[in-house]
């Protein structure tokens, strides 16, 4: 019996541990995590690369960093928010330089660094607000971005002072925030999620010391999310509450009460997500994957962001409807920047084709055609323009932050794991990497997308050697086909990765073609066009017409036939015409479609200019002949 009994249990040892080791493979497989590839390694042509270089060169390189030390020379500030401007440059000039190495670069972060440490405190403080004044408003929010742009300049220069001098302020806001001191919750406003983004940085510190003060401080944060009056974080994106329905609508908007504000909660996320790598709690990441899932289904419109007011509001339900102040910038970098940090994670596709689709729309729109602006907000009609001026200072929020978004694209574009790498970015762009087995290879992309759908990708490893290249079939590619050396292979399934494991050699040559047909996308009695990852907006440029004159556009089974354009008015980069019947008169020759003139989302409005109008969603003229005209 008793040999029955041990042998019973050397059976059950056995499954149980085949059974874990067969999960953890599964999981494995299903969800890789993804590990960069070098910036320096990543150099991307083409327009999409100008746009990025414009931005670096026009808005980074060019900011006076003396504007943005001069606020954290005084204490007297009670309630703005000029302290979040010199993290924001840090961490774009950071970013921008991983790319470019450029010398020059480095010597300005240098000097913003060096007049920034010349006004810390003995305590530690670096900041503006007034003592009496310090955890109220953006206080805390500020000491984040300062935090963020020291760990990071660090991580690129090995300079101890600067990582010395985050953790200076790091352990001045423990003396006064955490238990038995005050209550991060009931700091700043948005139910304390501004301040409590500083669990981001606070991550990082404990990462680069170890120190478990900070491991403490971060687990406290999130513990607190979750008390009476706490912005339940994690508890209401695990139980799928909307996040434009977690709280009642705020009597007053800008205040402590409003729960649905977007970049400040996305900012806890993101903090959420490293310390979920250190922790690895699950329910962490199952909360961040909910409430993702639920900004993509329920906010992030058509053109890749999202907010009214600076905060969720049913995006996709009002998408069509005129609305104030949509799309706000510092909105749409931090969505790149939470889908990237999962697509790291996860491994999921889903995350890299939302990232493209707010690059090539909602981020290049918000740029000024020089390059010297980013625009507060860029919404799906009207007119683009510039934001006001915040704090006092030349400078506003979206200005400070917008280039992150430029420069997050060269990190985004390729990934690796185990002996694989992964193509997220498709472009003209060369590729510099080793697979994780250490052979060098060498990944050249010869395509204009998204201008047109074919992608050639030369792959040249230093020698011949089995890995795996990954390629991303975005979702909204219905037909797709896939050539190795000529020969065709059968599937590329859309929404998916499309994996092929080979031995590669020299001269090995990929041919990728989407499907680049012009998708009508209706909703609402409004109708947009699509083409590949790009949005389609009509512009008073052109001079065809009113941009808001109700039309129909001429579809067979959801698709527009698109002409490109030969004649481009200035600083457009994708023009077509697409054949709309125009207004409400179906006499004579107005019955006959008119070739109307439409550009891609990011050239549509770009003068700035009062007299240059856009359009996304156009009115469809009701048919009551062939539509229920009781209702859409």
């Amino acid at each position: 019996m008793k040999n029955l009994t041990a042998f019973l249990i050397i059976i059950l040892f056995v499954f149980l541990c085949f059974s874990a080791k067969c999960g953890s493979k599964e999981k494995n497989v299903n969800h890789p995590k993804l590990s960069l590839v070098s910036v320096a390694d990543v150099k991307i042509a083409g327009y999409p690369g100008s746009v990025i270089d414009l931005c670096i060169n026009e808005r980074i390189k060019k900011q006076d960093i003396e504007h943005l030390v001069e606020p954290f020379r005084t204490q007297t500030e009670t309630r703005l928010w000029q302290s979040e401007f010199w993290g924001k440059w840090m961490l774009s000039a950071v970013d921008a330089w991983k790319y470019t190495n450029d010398a020059g670069l480095m010597k300005t972060m240098q000097a913003a660094v060096a007049g920034l440490l010349k006004t810390q405190l003995e305590n530690g403080y670096i900041g503006n607000y007034a003592p009496e004044a310090q955890l109220a408003q953006w206080d805390i929010w500020g000491r984040k971005y300062t935090m963020l742009g020291l760990i990071r300049y660090f991580e690129i220069s090995d300079d101890k002072n600067a990582l010395n001098a985050a953790q200076k302020v790091a352990d001045h806001l423990l003396t006064q925030v955490g238990p038995g001191k005050n209550d991060i919750t009931f700091t700043g406003n948005y139910h304390g999620m501004a301040s409590s983004s500083v669990l981001e940085p606070i991550v990082y510190l404990y990462k680069h010391t170890g120190e478990k003060r900070y491991l403490d401080f971060a687990e406290y944060i999130v513990k607190q999310w979750e008390t009476p009056d706490g912005p339940k974080l994690i508890s209401k994106a695990l139980r799928d509450v909307p996040v434009a329905d977690r709280f009642p609508h705020p009597k007053e908007w800008w205040s402590w009460e409003n729960g649905q504000k977007a970049y400040e909660m996305m900012s806890c996320y993101e903090g959420l997500l490293q310390l979920y790598l250190v922790t690895e709690t699950p329910e962490y990441l199952e909360a961040i994957k909910k409430v993702v899932d639920n900004i993509i289904e329920t906010e992030i419109n058509i053109a890749g962001s999202g907010s009214a007011f600076e905060c969720w509001y049913h995006g996709i339900d009002n998408q069509t409807r005129p609305t104030y102040h949509t799309m706000e910038t510092c909105v749409t970098i931090t969505w790149m920047k939470l889908c990237n940090a999962l697509l790291q994670v996860t491994g999921e596709p889903e995350y890299a084709d939302e990232i493209e689709k707010t690059f090539y729309n909602a981020l290049m729109a918000a740029m000024k055609a020089d390059g010297s602006q980013i625009a507060k907000y860029s919404p799906l009609e009207g007119r683009r323009h510039e934001g006001e001026e915040q704090c006092g200072m030349h400078i506003n929020c979206c200005t400070a932050n917008g280039p992150r978004g430029f420069t997050l694209i060269p990190q985004f574009a390729a990934m690796k794991s185990d002996d694989a790498i992964y193509l997220n970015f498709y472009g003209q762009a060369t590729i510099t990497t080793k697979t994780n087995s250490g052979v060098p290879v060498v990944i050249r992309q010869e395509t204009d997308y998204p201008v047109s759908g074919k992608i050639r990708i030369l792959v040249d490893p230093e020698k011949e050697r089995e890995f795996t290249l990954n390629l991303r079939i975005p979702a909204w590619s219905d037909v797709n086909s896939l050539k190795i050396n000529n020969e065709e292979l059968v599937s590329a399934e859309k929404g998916r990765w499309k994996t092929i494991a080979r031995k590669w050699r020299k001269g090995d040559v990929v041919e990728i073609s989407f499907d680049m047909r012009g998708r009508l996308v209706k909703q609402d009695g409004y109708q947009a066009i699509v083409r590949g990852p790009v949005v389609l907006a009509r512009d008073s440029r052109f001079n065809d017409g009113f941009v808001d004159e109700s039309s129909v556009a001429q579809e067979k089974e959801g698709f527009v036939e698109l002409i490109p354009l030969q004649n481009k008015p200035e600083n457009m980069w994708m023009v077509f015409t697409a054949p709309l019947v125009l207004g409400t008169d179906l006499e004579g020759d107005t019955r006959n479609p008119k070739q109307i003139g439409f550009c891609d989302f990011g050239s549509a409005g770009n003068t700035w200019a009062e007299g240059t109008r856009y359009r996304v969603w156009l009115p469809e003229t009701l048919n009551a002949m062939k539509t229920d005209y009781k209702g859409y």
